[in-house]
């Protein structure tokens, strides 16, 4: 009778907790169309919303401009700014499960780094004249930019890929790949000191971060690569809910370590890479959205924690993009500067529950 009455209580308990969960995914979700229509709304000139969605169904508005303003420069920066968001909290959650450690981002392996290196090895050893990243390469095209970032995280995710065959120790591999994010980093300095103020300008102007200059052609690659990219990590979540527990006890499980930490470098690399080449380096999203989901749902389970931090993400890069244009009229604030602002407060908030975990245990 009395394991009756606990396995009743314990089954209520579930069904409050679970009907609990699916209120806040729905938040989420209506959290997210309300600001990808915002952000496709406000800007240095504001249109309705009624007006937006009229826009985006194909009907006709007010003035033709509208129509104009979003279809070619607001929808691809927000749809931009939505995979770049779930990308990078993705990645983020991917790598912290790996490595085990909450601060783990998705540079932690040099991809940042790596891209980086391939986009100063094509800005710095341009004939550039102006400011603007993409008229100072002139004849080159607009891919010329996103194949050398790729190319330089490609070259990054090799070398990892190897040492990971090698390499049993997941705490070794962080730190070969903090050393292989400061080689690169190490090579654009010397870079910098050899080239043109002109030059450097170009290249400081990518690494601020911007949704802004994805057109629909890039689009038109980048979508399906993060797309499938996230698909990969949604099946990954039985495998990092095992490693969750350690190496040895996924083993015990059946789960192949060295295969599993091969699959989530490929797609967590993939995720951060391919957003830096279309997007610049974008910090602290990667670290900050993980920490916010896993406190507002209070699981670690990656079947939630995924979908959750896929959405978060994608509101979190939209409201950033949004605070970049409103903040200062006529301007458009460095996007890093923001993610930077929003993800300072999580970090510290991380630190300091760790700290206070450490001096007062359970």
């Amino acid at each position: 009778m009395f394991n009756k009455k606990s396995q009743l209580k314990f089954s209520l308990i579930n069904q409050k907790t679970s009907f609990s969960k699916l209120i806040i995914f729905s938040f989420l979700l209506i959290s997210l169309l309300f600001t990808f229509l915002l952000d496709l709304a406000l800007g240095s000139v504001d249109i309705p919303i009624n007006e937006v969605v009229k826009i985006l169904l194909g009907q006709e508005s007010e003035k033709a401009t509208w129509a104009n303003i979003i279809l070619k420069f607001r929808l691809p920066k927000a749809l931009t700014a939505t995979l770049a968001g779930a990308a990078l909290g993705v990645s983020g959650l991917q790598m912290q499960t790996l490595f085990r450690n909450p601060l783990a981002g998705p540079f932690v392996l040099g991809i940042s780094s790596g891209a980086s290196l391939g986009v100063a090895l094509v800005v710095l050893t341009a004939s550039v004249t102006t400011p603007t990243l993409l008229a100072d390469l002139g004849i080159i095209s607009d891919f010329s930019l996103v194949i050398a970032a790729s190319l330089g995280a490609a070259s990054v995710l090799g070398m990892m890929l190897v040492v990971s065959r090698r390499v049993q120790d997941t705490m070794t591999l962080l730190i070969l790949g903090l050393l292989f994010g400061y080689a690169t980093s190490a090579i654009v300095s010397i870079l910098l000191q050899f080239s043109s103020k002109e030059r450097i300008q170009s290249y400081i102007m990518w690494t601020f971060g911007s949704f802004a200059g994805v057109t629909w052609r890039q689009l038109v690659v980048l979508i399906p690569v993060i797309l499938l990219s996230l698909f990969l990590a949604v099946l990954q979540s039985k495998s990092l809910n095992a490693l969750l527990l350690g190496e040895s006890y996924a083993r015990s499980l059946g789960l192949t370590v060295q295969k599993t930490r091969f699959s989530i470098i490929t797609s967590a690399s993939i995720l951060a890479g391919g957003i830096t080449a279309f997007c610049g380096p974008i910090a602290f999203l990667g670290v900050a959205i993980p920490h916010l989901c896993r406190s507002l749902f209070n699981t670690s389970d990656h079947r939630i924690l995924i979908p959750s931090v896929i959405i978060m993400g994608a509101i979190l890069a939209l409201i950033a993009d949004l605070f970049s244009q409103l903040w200062v009229s006529q301007m458009v604030l460095p996007l890093n500067a923001v993610t930077a602002l929003i993800g300072t407060p999580v970090v510290t908030w991380v630190i300091l529950r760790r700290n206070s975990q450490k001096s007062f245990p359970s």
